[in-house]
């Protein structure tokens, strides 16, 4: 999930840090930013795992904490992303509420696209919640945090984002363990002029992302299942503020 505000233009004077100390006291600012940011931070990676990340103990992918601070050394905004076999995925992207319009979501998605190039990864995806699909409760959460589902997906298709046209939500969340139904699979490209994006790429990064969790049986499920509602082995790249036509 991706929670920020993106300009054009960077901001002067900002740093994007990449946390390898499981010990860094930035590691805190950003579970704090994590909290504020998101309307729904219990269905995010909780802080507790945040060492174990930075560490680089996981098998199979290389994951990422940035941060972005300013010349003061405040963590203005972070993102938590994983490099997978055949692309990345990014698990959160969030800006502190006086920080947003700053152009610190902008640095970090950036950097995480250079990183995912640096080590022959095709692009990033991500998953962002559909405002149609929200509750009215979720909505309420939403303004809340200051934050809108529909300007975010905006300002995730300025910065090169697409939908992924793909009937996709995440199996995890709630008492039995999901589906979050209200997000769609989004992806930057290497190549902005992109259209499609080949089903067993998305297969092959979202069976090494939901492993971890769901282990061999409960990801081989899934991963049925999508590939029975996807059309074909080419998927069509949309707008970021559009959904796939299966919710049409």
């Amino acid at each position: 999930m991706i929670s920020s505000s993106l300009p054009d233009a960077p901001p002067p004077e900002i740093t994007v840090r990449r946390i390898t100390d499981p010990n860094d006291p930035a590691l805190d600012a950003f579970a704090q930013v994590q909290q504020s940011s998101y309307y729904a931070p219990d269905t995010l990676i909780p802080p507790q795992m945040f060492p174990e990340l930075v560490a680089g103990r996981g098998a199979g992918r290389l994951d990422r904490l940035l941060v972005v601070q300013n010349a003061g050394g405040e963590v203005l905004g972070g993102t938590l992303y994983h490099l997978l076999p055949g692309a990345g995925f990014n698990s959160f992207m969030g800006v502190a509420a006086p920080a947003r319009g700053l152009g610190v979501g902008r640095a970090l998605h950036r950097a995480s696209l250079a990183d995912a190039a640096a080590h022959g990864r095709a692009g990033m995806f991500a998953d962002s919640v559909y405002a149609a699909r929200q509750s009215p409760a979720e909505r309420a959460a939403e303004q809340r945090t200051g934050t809108d589902a529909q300007q975010r997906r905006q300002a995730l298709h300025a910065l090169g984002l697409r939908a992924v046209d793909l009937a996709y939500w995440q199996p995890v969340g709630g008492p039995d363990g999901g589906p979050i139904q209200d997000l769609d699979l989004l992806y930057a490209p290497p190549d902005p002029q992109q259209s499609t994006v080949a089903l067993a790429l998305v297969l092959e990064v979202l069976g090494a992302y939901w492993h971890g969790w769901l282990g061999e049986k409960r990801t081989a499920a899934e991963l049925a299942g999508l590939r029975a509602r996807a059309g074909g082995d080419e998927l069509a790249l949309l707008p970021a503020t559009q959904t796939p036509g299966y919710w049409s």
